[in-house]
């Protein structure tokens, strides 16, 4: 859940309650307000915690009222209304689109576009007109360099139920717009069964590796029906298993009562287990994604390695309660 937003305080409304400018401007300069934008403010202590999509998100509310009544909040504006990670992306400026040919401008805070849309493109969060997560995913689609598309298409997919079909036909939609071959490249590549920034990553780094297209949440039972755990990434006809350890990771394992170092033994017995199996396993941390070919070159030698060995002793788990 998005941390409760700051309440605001608009100049114009200060004023009309009787206070001045120069008190708006002591309280910032004794650290009371912080000035979210010219003419609007936020207590500071209500502000500290904020990190940078909820900043934005307080930027969003503050914007609103000063954007044109007849635009829309777009691209990564809207991806942050509607809950989606955002990877390596300026949050400076809330981002709206308006229904014309052309008109497009931009300013310190705000960065309006002019393209069409649709009625039926349009939704509402907590009353501020938004595009909806097809709509939002093809126009980052269309602008993003292939990673940033990947990673916020696949939560897309993940967390709406969006499908390839949906997000084609969305693009196909209004054709005449710039960046469809781009837009088309990475719809093609996204995934819902990534679950985490990290993983989206991971797989954009191990295509433009040149490695193998890995099975993903791919559930283990041993050959005996033991359920060995579920891997982020695999490759079951090689049997070589990737594991992304991302920051959450342990967070995501912790079951109720569980501690940390509890949930991270848990996980190592698993993946002891799965090497009793046969199967090769290659791991990896964030650190790492951004020179990602010596992790490459451990799949390598994972792949040469379980090319002359006997298959592991295990199948696919069916079973929706395996997880």
């Amino acid at each position: 859940m998005p941390p409760d937003l700051p309440s605001l305080v608009f100049r114009s409304t200060a004023l009309t309650e009787g206070f001045t400018d120069d008190e708006l401007q002591r309280r910032c300069d004794d650290g009371d307000l912080i000035r979210v934008r010219p003419g609007v403010y936020c207590p500071a202590e209500s502000a500290t915690d904020l990190d940078a999509v909820a900043r934005h998100r307080v930027l969003i509310s503050s914007t609103v009222p000063k954007l044109l009544v007849e635009s829309v909040v777009s691209h990564t504006s809207a991806a942050v209304l509607l809950g989606l990670p955002l990877w390596n992306t300026s949050l400076r400026k809330v981002t709206s689109t308006i229904d014309r040919s052309n008109g497009g401008r931009s300013s310190t805070h705000t960065h309006l576009r002019s393209a069409p849309f649709a009625a039926d493109e349009v939704t509402a969060i907590d009353g501020i007109p938004v595009f909806g997560p097809v709509r939002t995913v093809v126009d980052l689609a269309r602008t993003f360099p292939f990673e940033q598309a990947v990673v916020v298409g696949d939560a897309a997919m993940q967390k709406f139920g969006l499908t390839h079909d949906e997000l084609f036909d969305g693009l196909r939609r209004w054709p005449r717009r710039p960046g469809a071959p781009a837009a088309r490249r990475a719809i093609r590549f996204m995934d819902g069964r990534s679950e985490s920034v990290g993983e989206s990553r991971s797989r954009v780094r191990m295509h433009e590796a040149g490695l193998p297209a890995p099975e993903l949440q791919y559930r283990i039972v041993s050959a005996d029906g033991q359920f060995l755990g579920r891997t982020d990434f695999c490759l079951p006809d090689l049997g070589v298993i990737g594991e992304f350890d991302g920051a959450s990771k342990y967070g995501k394992l912790l079951r109720p009562g569980q501690t940390p170092s509890e949930a991270i033994f848990e996980e190592k017995r698993r993946e002891d287990s799965l090497r009793d199996s046969g199967a090769e396993v290659v791991r990896w941390v964030w650190s790492e994604l951004d020179d990602f070919a010596t992790v490459a070159a451990r799949w390598t030698r994972a792949i040469e390695r379980a090319t002359v060995s006997p298959h592991p002793r295990w199948r696919q788990s069916t079973s929706p309660s395996d997880c």
